[in-house]
């Protein structure tokens, strides 16, 4: 479905990714942590974008609710086009978080994950430091008092892009067991926080930058040690993995 001003929203992004080296640098790093979790078989990614992850794992398939020429299926995440049990790796990049229902999204993971298969996000984590940043200083909005949990009617004029940055913190973090109970087939495999430096600094997708391209990989490397002491209290990201079972 064809929507202009996400379209312009999609191609500018790519343009940006084409100029910050030291974004797909911070970006690379977070795809291959995403495919080292996944398991051997097909891989769909939900919510391609602006399409970089295609462009560094060119055999996923990759979905999306806009049609852009890099999409190579253009479907609603809540209603995928695959029978039961027909994928082995369903992978998202800040994807969840834009979800209208993301419970509802859950039981489609749910329903089209074979038995072992997994679904790998990375998505916002909302911490002390990190939740600051997102609340005034981030575009998308943050309610950390909503029910992720809530099924409802699509509202035909929500946008692609509208989200609540909290959502997968209320969903792995603060209501973990909750979770569990209500995805008796879902299981959360793995979790931790990441990003403390590197991704704030590079202003993401913004013009500026705050970040040398020549730092960006030793800076990813200090915190892949320092994420287990400190992702708690300043990271920036998760990476979860969920498996069915």
């Amino acid at each position: 479905m064809r929507n202009t001003s996400t379209d312009q929203r999609l191609h500018k992004e790519r343009a940006t990714w084409s100029n910050k080296s030291g974004l797909r640098t911070i970006y690379t790093d977070s795809y291959r942590r995403i495919l080292s979790q996944c398991i051997t078989g097909n891989t769909v990614e939900v919510g391609s974008g602006s399409g970089n992850f295609k462009r560094f794992a060119p055999q996923l398939i990759a979905t999306d609710i806009v049609e852009v020429p890099w999409v190579d299926v253009v479907t609603d995440a809540v209603k995928l086009p695959f029978s039961e049990g027909a994928v082995s790796n369903l992978i998202g990049f800040d994807v969840l978080h834009h979800i209208e229902y993301p419970a509802q999204f859950l039981e489609e993971a749910g329903r089209v994950l074979k038995h072992g298969g997994r679904l790998v996000v990375c998505e916002p984590a909302i911490t002390p430091l990190s939740r600051f940043f997102y609340k005034y200083f981030h575009s998308e909005p943050l309610d950390l008092k909503a029910d992720p949990f809530v099924l409802g009617a699509h509202d035909p004029c929500r946008e692609p892009f509208d989200a609540n940055q909290a959502v997968p913190t209320l969903l792995f973090f603060r209501e973990y067991e909750r979770f569990h109970k209500t995805f008796s087939n879902l299981r959360v495999k793995h979790l931790s926080l990441t990003s403390i430096f590197a991704y704030p600094l590079s202003g993401g997708f913004r013009k500026w930058s705050l970040l040398p391209t020549k730092i960006t990989a030793p800076l990813l490397q200090l915190e892949n040690f320092l994420s287990p002491l400190l992702g708690k209290y300043m990271a920036f990201r998760m990476l979860v993995v969920v498996e069915r079972i």
